[in-house]
């Protein structure tokens, strides 16, 4: 398989720390890297030679990222290094020597409710973010993108897809279920009974399912994957942003508002635009 995501992503400006104990430095190390270039933002799954594996570290630089975007940043692009997206979850916590420094499954499952809870809610820091209503986030997936993988793809709003991609949820087939905020909009795009079906029987999803049944907006080729991202990340910057983020939060919302209650919704958001188009704003 071709691997246009090794290209080097354009020059970019430092990101900011992310809060006590992180740095960028330290991101790297975990597998992430953020470059900031004005109103776009590159998050960069950087360990091609793991296939991008993920570990809680990797997690919690996920959610420094998060943390540490500038206002400036309206469009974040998730790319990966390598011919797979991201493998899916380090194997190695699933065994007793586990990873240095982080929590097995053995020694996790041994502790009260509140505190399995509270190390689950941890890692799901680094996937919540890429809804957040100011930015619209962008994945490029190629190759593998396989349970904690999908689940990353998943939480961004838009997907462009590399025409090798091969999707796949393993948590069920591992006696686990999906658990990184993954559930919720897979069954938004495509339906519960889809849904359903891919998490239990862990099947394989391709390029050209992924596009018909609403989990990517564009699959290319392989090698244009960069650019068709960077393309739609270009058109998504062209639009005015306060523009953008009513629109974003009124879709995000129509799921769950009664017809009119989103009518109401759309009356109030509009006239809060023409409002501050007219110079009439707060």
């Amino acid at each position: 398989m071709t691997t246009p995501a090794d290209r080097p992503v354009p020059t970019s400006s430092p990101a900011a720390p992310g809060g006590p104990g992180t740095a960028p430095e330290e991101w790297e190390q975990a597998g992430v890297r953020l470059e900031v270039d004005g109103a776009l933002a590159t998050v960069t799954l950087c360990h091609p030679k793991r296939r991008n594996a993920q570990t809680p570290a990797m997690w919690r630089a996920l959610a420094a990222v998060g943390s540490s975007l500038p206002g400036s940043v309206r469009v974040v692009l998730l790319r990966a290094e390598g011919v797979s997206f991201s493998a899916g979850l380090d194997r190695a916590m699933f065994t007793p020597e586990g990873i240095p420094g982080e929590p097995n499954f053995l020694s996790l499952a041994a502790t009260s409710d509140e505190e399995t809870d509270a190390v689950i809610a941890g890692f799901q820091e680094g996937f919540s973010w890429w809804r957040r209503p100011d930015v619209i986030t962008v994945a490029a997936v190629q190759g593998h993108a396989v349970g904690a993988g999908f689940q990353l793809a998943l939480a961004c709003d838009l997907r462009v897809v590399a025409d090798d991609v091969q999707f796949a949820m393993k948590e069920t087939a591992l006696g686990l279920v999906p658990d990184l905020t993954g559930t919720k909009p897979l069954v938004a795009l495509v339906g519960y009974a889809r849904a359903l079906e891919i998490c239990v029987t862990g099947r394989w999803v391709y390029a050209e399912e992924a596009v018909a049944g609403g989990l990517a907006n564009l699959a290319v080729p392989a090698a244009e994957l960069d650019a068709a991202a960077r393309d739609l990340a270009g058109a998504l910057l062209a639009a005015p942003r306060n523009a953008v983020i009513e629109t974003k939060a009124l879709l995000q919302g129509a799921v769950d508002r009664g017809y009119d209650e989103q009518r109401a919704a759309e009356r109030a958001a509009q006239t809060r635009r023409m409002r501050d188009l007219a110079g009439l704003g707060d």
